[in-house]
């Protein structure tokens, strides 16, 4: 089987997966307690490392743009650049990246672990489909959580621009906070949400199918994480682009048409 025409059976083989696991949350049981926990997992879990991206994020972005900004004499728009960046960009990405690191290595690591000790086959033998009961709590942990841990990112990260921009550079911080403030449309804090949705769902898809599809022991385990970790990433950032295209035309952005 080529390259491409594994990946085409990947696709249609992740899509029936998310489509069988969507369609189960309408019909009973719906295991609310194992969504809930995963939510946790996803959420808390991930607090610290969304928090230290975001913050430093912010931070290094003031440390860049401000020297050259004030060379042009706009040194009051750092705060507008910082926050744009962030909100339409940035912080969905870096998020996302950052969950699929430590979110989605765990679940399919999880997972594969299960199919190769046969856990999988003794749920099905019991008559529990393994993708209402696995698959679709954390898909939709993923989906609820990830905006979440997004507008978090952002907001720390503006955080660190404003310390970076006051500290460093003596700016003060009724201009950085009034430039965040102006500069900042309903449009972009909508883009700034769409994207992590789409994003936990593509994280959430390939991990799931990766741990479930784990074959060859202790070692196709450590094979199928490394696997969802690159591909999801790579999944992403390109899923990005077409995603800012997309919203630019759906919300009115300005294209440079």
């Amino acid at each position: 089987m080529n390259l491409v025409t594994r990946a085409l059976f990947e696709l249609q083989e992740t899509t029936l997966m998310v489509a069988r696991a969507m369609t189960g949350l309408f019909k009973r049981p719906r295991y609310i307690p194992e969504t809930v926990a995963q939510m946790d997992t996803i959420g808390v879990g991930s607090l610290t490392i969304i928090i230290l991206t975001g913050f430093f994020t912010g931070g290094v972005l003031t440390l860049q743009t401000f020297p050259t900004l004030k060379y042009y004499g706009a040194q009051e728009q750092t705060g507008y650049l910082v926050a744009l960046s962030l909100i339409r960009e940035l912080g969905p990405v870096l998020t996302a990246l950052m969950v699929t690191g430590r979110v989605g290595s765990a679940i399919s690591a999880e997972l594969g672990s299960m199919s190769v000790s046969q856990q999988i086959d003794a749920m099905r033998a019991l008559g529990t489909d393994p993708v209402r009961k696995l698959v679709a709590p954390r898909i939709v942990a993923l989906i609820i959580t990830l905006p979440l841990l997004t507008v978090i990112a952002d907001v720390v990260g503006i955080g660190g621009g404003w310390t970076v921009a006051t500290v460093l550079y003596g700016m003060s911080s009724s201009t950085f906070l009034t430039s965040v403030r102006d500069g900042i449309t309903s449009d972009d804090i909508i883009g700034g949400v769409i994207k992590p949705i789409v994003f936990a769902l593509i994280i959430g898809a390939i991990a799931c199918y990766k741990g479930l599809s784990t074959e060859g022991g202790t070692v196709g385990v450590g094979r199928s994480t490394t696997r969802s970790v690159v591909t999801a990433s790579i999944v992403v950032i390109i899923a990005d682009f077409f995603l800012a295209r997309a919203l630019q035309y759906l919300l009115g952005m300005p294209t440079g048409d």
